[in-house]
């Protein structure tokens, strides 16, 4: 029984839409395809908020943007790389705060893109799993605008 890589990433809105990005075709996973911004938690040894600073991170390093202090947990799913190797992958709705993204890591991003519910929703090209995200995102999204 191996372990679990842990995964975040962020649903990024910005009025009515979500930061999506082409994934460089350099990626072993997925390369080429749209995703939400995220990667891989770092061993840190003891440590809080481990979850969200890696995404505040990613963010940063990938497409350069900063978002708001108050990150919403939306859902987590679990799925195995080529290799075997499983990910457990955990979703955080954020709302953009600074920054224009752009394809700042080359090496893992080739464009970006803001796209509206209805626009991923109708895109043959996104993994079902992507749009549940983006649904639950703003089931979030839409309860925390109304409060």
């Amino acid at each position: 029984m191996g372990m679990f890589f842990i995964n975040v990433e962020g649903a990024v809105f910005r009025e009515d839409k979500w930061l999506l990005i082409r994934r460089s075709t350099k990626e072993a996973h997925a390369g080429g395809g749209l995703s939400l911004v995220g990667g891989t938690v770092e061993h840190e040894g003891d440590s809080s908020d481990i979850l969200e600073r890696t995404l505040r991170r990613e963010l940063h390093e990938e497409v350069g943007i900063e978002v708001k202090e108050r990150m919403q947990y939306v859902r987590n799913t679990s799925f195995v790389l080529g290799d075997g190797q499983e990910v457990v992958d955990i979703v955080f709705l954020c709302e953009w705060e600074k920054g224009e993204p752009y394809a700042k890591s080359l090496d893992e991003v080739d464009s970006v893109h803001w796209m509206t519910t209805d626009e991923i929703i109708s895109n043959d090209e996104i993994p079902y799993f992507l749009k549940d995200s983006i649904l639950a995102a703003e089931a979030l999204r839409i309860k925390g605008v109304h409060v």
